[in-house]
């Protein structure tokens, strides 16, 4: 345990998915009989587990041609619940931000505001503005004084305007689905 939370271990992460598995897949509609799933890599995370599973089928075929059965799941360190991050396929190391965000509320700190925050306390609010100006050229003049009063006075800027000092994704973000949990 930390801080009193319960912390999962990567055993109790693949048990987990295996039990999930083999509840949910005979739920989906297959050609045949539902696949038996096979868990063949688990990776951590700073937020959980990763863990990829194909059809136990697969694992014992040679020839990888044709249908693919599989996929992996997100098992969060916390809490144990299960979840879909569709952007893990493309390796974008953005999920884990995303995912922080849309299932904790939790926002990673603003890496501009601990820069704007010195600044402000040696060289003043002008110097402050103009670094941050520069390095987060979408915000409006009145947006820039609003982020500087806020890191000034001791707080974080809000999401609005933090959203504005990052670059964008190229693309929206797919929804990270829950698939269950969290455990009990």
């Amino acid at each position: 345990m930390v801080n009193d939370e319960v912390v999962i271990s990567r055993e109790c992460a693949v048990e987990l998915v295996e039990s999930f598995l083999a509840i949910e897949l005979p739920t989906w509609q297959w050609r045949g009989p539902a696949p038996t799933p096979d868990v063949y890599h688990v990776q951590e995370r700073v937020v959980g587990w990763l863990v990829f599973w194909r059809s136990a089928e697969q694992a014992r075929a040679r020839d990888v041609r044709g249908s693919f059965v599989g996929g992996h799941c997100l098992v969060d360190r916390h809490d144990g619940s299960i979840h879909y991050v569709p952007a893990v396929w493309w390796e974008d190391e953005g999920w884990e931000e995303q995912y922080l965000l849309q299932t904790k509320g939790i926002r990673r700190p603003d890496p501009l505001a601990s820069a704007v925050r010195a600044l402000v306390r040696s060289a003043g609010v002008v110097a402050a503005m103009s670094h941050l100006r520069k390095h987060a050229p979408r915000l409006s003049l009145q947006e820039a004084k609003a982020y500087v009063t806020t890191v000034r006075d001791g707080g974080e800027p809000p999401e609005a305007l933090a959203s504005l000092t990052r670059k964008g994704p190229t693309w929206p973000p797919l929804p990270i689905e829950t698939l269950a949990g969290p455990v009990q």
